[in-house]
């Protein structure tokens, strides 16, 4: 739902199923990856871990993470601490396409 509600916008997204099938797409790619959105929890890796790992193809890329999950139970993926990009679900379309925004717009990315 995500990634059609962003391609809806006019975003061109890369959709896949694991943080496994990220990376091999990512590795692969050639053209830049402005965003990366992630959740926080997954099976087989974190959103943390694959973050790390992509940034390592996209080095420019910047990261949203999001999460069901309450405050205190996704701090101990190492995501909440300051200056990370992060939204809260379940949120509305036009707070995703906002968040989104922000992201890109902002000129730093936060250290991850």
């Amino acid at each position: 739902m995500v990634a059609q509600v962003l391609e809806r916008r006019g975003y061109r997204v890369l959709e896949t199923s694991c943080g496994e099938e990220a990376l091999e797409l990512t590795k692969k790619r050639k053209e830049p990856i402005h965003m990366i959105l992630t959740d926080v929890v997954m099976p087989g890796m974190s959103g943390r871990q694959l973050a790390d790992q992509l940034l390592s193809f996209h080095p420019k890329a910047k990261v949203l993470y999001m999460s069901g999950y309450t405050n205190n139970e996704i701090i101990h993926h190492g995501v909440l601490e300051g200056g990370i990009n992060y939204i809260q679900k379940p949120f509305t379309i036009d707070r995703l396409a906002r968040q989104v925004r922000e992201v890109l717009e902002n000129n730093s990315r936060p250290a991850v």
